[in-house]
């Protein structure tokens, strides 16, 4: 396999390469090329080791310019695409939804139109992600399930979505769509919630709960969900599907907080309570039956994946550090500041 991958330097991006570059793809997989534009969220520090393997090629490049795409794919005569790089952070989208409108469309719409222009690509991997469904008041919702997009990002998402079925359709791109729930481990940027939390604990910071805490979240470790990506891009007769990844471990987000808590050592009164987000979903729940049945199955508890997880960053303070600062600092102001000023500790209640 003569692999692309984009986005290569993010946090699902970053573990993927690791993983095929590891045991599972020896032997399958003859070069991988590594596509980044290195912007706030990729960081080339995260494929640290790839370097000195002679299958790895990085290029730093933008995955919506069509015409390097199509000069890439061509000249490393790529024969499969495993497609991650996307603008991910909800908050963010909120904000300013050009930034998802060029990477997560145009960017998809460029990679399909390179392979669509080379015939020997045998596989082309979209990763998508859950919040394309909406809010799920009761029950888990299968691939059948209509979009329904709250925010910015997901509308984002479901259009990449909805482009790639129709190259798969239109003009036969082999094309095949995950869905994954909200991953966590180790090298994820720490604007989510988990790294958000465990970083902020560790330093004795105010974690910032939006709302009441009890928005519900899907979770699956990410060696589990390269796990079931490696899996789906090898899987014969998926040409044209959709594949929910679950571990189907769900947690309120308070819940998850006092876990951290715990694993951490600190106190419940770090918890605050702030103002919500707008359009906040309140519960996400995908039913990965269709994936198990084709010999998937997750390996990691929350619970143990969690704590590895929190090892992995109290063991990797030099790493988060330099994450950390600069731009960083200027953004979780502005985007926590008042509202953890506004905040009431006491507000928070419960246990840890």
């Amino acid at each position: 396999m003569r692999l692309l991958v984009t986005g290569a330097a993010g946090f699902i991006g970053a573990n993927f390469v690791h993983h095929v570059l590891g045991d599972a793809g020896q032997g399958d997989v003859a070069r991988l090329v590594g596509v980044d534009l290195l912007t706030y969220a990729g960081n080339f520090a995260n494929l640290r080791g790839c370097e000195g393997d002679e299958r790895f090629r990085f290029v730093r490049a933008d995955v919506a310019d069509r015409p390097a795409m199509a000069a890439l794919v061509a000249a490393e005569r790529i024969d499969a695409v495993a497609h991650f790089a996307a603008e991910s952070h909800v908050d963010r989208s909120i904000e300013d939804h050009a930034p998802f409108l060029h990477t997560n469309v145009h960017g998809v719409l460029s990679l399909l139109e390179a392979v669509r222009e080379r015939p020997g690509v045998t596989r082309f991997l979209h990763v998508s992600t859950d919040e394309v469904y909406g809010s799920i008041a009761a029950g888990r919702v299968d691939e059948s399930a209509p979009t329904r997009a709250s925010s910015p990002y997901a509308a984002s998402k479901a259009a990449a979505d909805a482009f790639v079925q129709a190259y798969g359709t239109t003009y036969g791109v082999p094309v095949v769509i995950t869905r994954a729930c909200n991953n966590y481990g180790p090298l994820q940027f720490p604007e989510k919630l988990i790294p958000v939390f465990v970083i902020g604990a560790l330093e004795g910071e105010p974690l910032p709960l939006y709302g009441d805490g009890l928005h519900v979240r899907d979770w699956i470790h990410v060696e589990d969900h390269c796990r079931a990506l490696w899996h789906v891009l090898r899987l014969p007769g998926a040409d044209g599907g959709t594949f929910n990844v679950s571990a189907h471990e769900e947690r309120p987000n308070r819940q998850v907080a006092d876990e951290i808590l715990a694993a951490v050592g600190a106190p419940a009164s770090l918890l605050r309570r702030v103002a919500d987000r707008p359009g906040h979903d309140r519960r996400y729940a995908i039913d990965a039956t269709r994936l198990r049945n084709t010999g998937w199955q997750p390996r990691w508890s929350f619970a143990d994946g969690l704590a590895a997880t929190v090892a992995w960053y109290r063991d990797n303070r030099t790493w988060w550090d330099a994450v950390r600062s600069g731009v960083y600092r200027q953004y979780y102001e502005h985007m926590y500041g008042d509202r953890l000023r506004a905040s009431d500790p006491a507000a928070t209640g419960g246990r840890a």
